[in-house]
């Protein structure tokens, strides 16, 4: 098992630094994010050195900052898709929604709770869309969970289009 372990987490190590997600093919999705991220996730705020929005918690690289705590960072994108876009994430660094664990549930909780209050603190107080993709197939670009939050005074679009 361990041979498998040390393979899994060489191919997670690569594809979150963006390598078209070749490694990846080779390993099921529950096998990689079952076998490392556990290991390579620190308790530290912004704890990757590699990571954007670690970047972002650390004050290195600028954002147009909504809301902070000790927990929580909301900012907006800055590729908007909607005339409210912002990205609220856990300060603490943690790849993905599937990595998290029982230990996660009181900041999953205030994300939402912070994607309600800054949705409408910026004005979408008749309805906001949440959005979290995680992994390889559900288009996960950034491997630091963040949650889109979306909206604006007129309805959004569909989620996803039939294909």
């Amino acid at each position: 098992m361990q041979g498998a372990r040390s393979a899994a987490t060489k191919a997670y190590r690569v594809d979150r630094r963006g390598s078209e997600h070749r490694a990846t093919q080779r390993f099921s999705s529950a096998a990689i994010y079952s076998a490392c991220p556990k290991a390579m996730m620190n308790h530290e705020p912004g704890s990757d050195p590699n990571c954007i929005f670690c970047k972002i918690v650390r004050g290195e690289l600028p954002s147009r900052k909504v809301f902070e705590d000790d927990d929580v960072l909301a900012f907006h994108d800055i590729n908007p898709v909607a005339p409210l876009h912002v990205l609220v994430i856990p300060k603490r660094h943690l790849p993905t929604l599937a990595d998290a664990g029982p230990e996660d549930q009181a900041v999953l909780g205030k994300m939402l709770l912070v994607a309600t209050r800054v949705a409408h603190d910026l004005g979408s107080t008749e309805g906001f869309r949440t959005i979290i993709n995680v992994g390889r197939i559900g288009r996960q670009d950034v491997f630091h969970l963040h949650m889109h939050v979306l909206g604006g005074p007129k309805p959004l679009g569909r989620m996803i289009q039939p294909e």
